[in-house]
């Protein structure tokens, strides 16, 4: 099908859209949004806004990226990264629901739903199908592993781990076990996770070493990816309180 915009929407000359997409009225897309096909823009969402950084020089060429397949419903924000050349990116088949709004230089990969009024703050990255609830506010640079979930109005400072759930502030409460079910894993792959999960989390302390002696033991590209993501953490890792040690 051919791209379809409503005589209402503004989309400058210069933006780069594929084939089948949809731009409804009062929505704008600026010179600096490349979108994939089959991809959906409610009204009144702003794709390619500037960066909200004080510094930014609205001269400079610098892009959004919207995977193919994904939904932008109404009155989304996305802003472009602040540096020359690069781009706040979202992957594919992604649905970021009514007043969400992802930052300057974000990384969302395939499959993540923001849920209404969600926040992603500048530099924020997150993993495929996770989950942001609504109203949720993500400080810059954290790190919201695969498969999370993200409680709604939850504030989060810190990386949360893949697989896992965090509501209020940095609160870790548990895997994400209906998230996993979904992925129709075998058995023994979630419960190789869920060990992985007690091992990290099951004593106070810096998690990151006991994730570093486990990586070698297991067996499941799932387990490992659990694993890795403390590695590669400069942020502090959001860790369970009493009631979410379990």
């Amino acid at each position: 099908m051919p791209t379809r915009i409503h005589p209402q929407a503004i989309v400058e000359p210069e933006a780069q859209l594929g084939v089948d997409v949809e731009v409804g009225p009062h929505a704008v897309v600026t010179k600096w949004a490349r979108m994939g096909d089959g991809v959906i823009v409610h009204p009144g969402a702003v794709v390619g806004g500037d960066p909200q950084y004080l510094g930014f020089d609205a001269a400079t060429p610098s892009y959004v990226e919207v995977g193919a397949g994904s939904v932008l419903r109404e009155s989304v924000t996305l802003n472009r990264s602040m540096y020359e050349g690069k781009a706040t990116v979202l992957g594919a088949r992604c649905f970021f629901m009514a007043c969400s709004h992802a930052g300057h230089d974000c990384e969302v990969a395939d499959d993540v739903v923001l849920a209404n009024n969600a926040m992603l703050g500048g530099h924020v990255t997150v993993g495929m199908k996770a989950f942001v609830g609504g109203g949720a506010g993500v400080h810059q640079f954290c790190r919201i592993g695969e498969g999370a979930m993200i409680a709604g109005v939850a504030r989060i400072t810190q990386d949360v781990a893949p697989f896992c759930m965090s509501a209020e502030r940095d609160e870790l409460v548990g895997l994400n076990l209906v998230g996993l079910k979904r992925r129709e894993w075998p058995r023994e792959v979630i419960r190789e996770i869920k060990d992985c999960y007690h091992h990290v989390f099951g004593e106070p302390g810096n998690p990151k070493p006991r994730a570093a002696a486990l990586l070698p033991e297991v067996e499941s590209d799932a387990a490992r990816t659990f694993l890795t993501f403390f590695a590669d953490s400069k942020r502090p890792i959001a860790r369970p309180s009493a009631r979410g040690a379990g």
